[in-house]
């Protein structure tokens, strides 16, 4: 299959780019290359690449940033997707598309299924909600996939930072009223690939298994990097200050992907001890 990666140098795309590299025609294309607000730019990149399928990784993922600029973050998880999805139609190729868990409001407290109602509530998850709400619109042949907190070895994540913030300050604060399931982009990719190659379409939650704060995660992070004398506080998430609210509870139920594909996702915790144990 000939596939091209949109946002290849990010986190996640760099993991598609290697996973989907090994058996199939791969390609990449980052913002150097085009601008996902342009549809004219879109339409030339995706007609030029010849693809059967386009995998859409760009996205503005600054969630409070997205407060602040959310004519940006539409331009781009919104405006981005529909052109990419207009796009993709004209050329016949399937799109996959990525989501997030903050579609959701967070007040239920059992894992949201794919068909649950949404109801974002800071400006990053509203984007990306319409951005979603295009991709149907504009899309015949699409794959939606939703995951949330993800750590991967390329850019910035949470392990990382907890990491630098130990080792410079031996202090962290980190709150501990916010439920979801940490997501390492390897085992995504994995699990993108066994979507796409068994031919499914509609919306997956694909997250690894298990759940944790954001403080238990902290916590597991430490433990696996073996440092001592860190002082760990948890905090509420109304001390930090952010400028945008987040769901307390954005947990994803991936029982549908368990279903369609008769696996299951491994725990974070034995991911997480993977990504952190790797040879440099």
């Amino acid at each position: 299959m000939k596939i091209l990666v949109l946002g290849w140098k990010g986190m996640l795309g760099t993991d598609l780019m290697a996973t989907l590299g090994r058996g199939h025609d791969v390609t990449g294309k980052d913002v150097e290359d085009f601008d996902i607000a342009s549809p004219s730019e879109c339409g030339d990149v995706v007609r030029g690449s010849g693809a059967d399928m386009v995998i859409n990784a760009a996205a503005y993922t600054n969630v409070d940033g997205c407060e602040t600029e959310e004519a940006v973050s539409l331009s781009v998880n919104a405006e981005g997707v529909k052109n990419v999805a207009l796009a993709c139609r004209k050329s016949g190729a399937t799109l996959v598309h990525f989501s997030t868990d903050y579609v959701f409001d967070g007040t239920k407290r059992t894992p949201y299924r794919e068909d649950d109602p949404c109801c974002p509530i800071n400006a990053y998850g509203r984007s990306k909600l319409k951005g979603e709400e295009y991709l149907r619109e504009f899309s015949n042949d699409y794959l939606l996939i939703r995951t949330s907190w993800l750590f991967g070895e390329h850019g910035k994540n949470f392990v990382k930072a907890i990491v630098k913030r130990a080792e410079e300050t031996g202090v962290l604060d980190v709150v501990d009223d916010q439920t979801g399931s940490p997501t390492y982009t390897v085992d995504l990719a994995a699990a993108v690939r066994m979507l796409i190659e068994e031919g499914h379409r509609g919306v997956f939650h694909v997250t690894n298994r298990g759940t944790c704060t954001w403080y238990q995660f902290a916590l597991k992070i430490l433990d696996y990097t073996g440092m001592k004398g860190v002082t760990i506080t948890p905090i509420r998430s109304a001390q930090l200050g952010r400028c945008a609210p987040r769901p307390a509870y954005s947990v994803l139920s991936c029982r549908k992907f368990a279903d369609a594909t008769r696996r299951t996702m491994r725990f974070w915790q034995i991911a997480l001890e993977e990504y952190m144990t790797r040879p440099s």
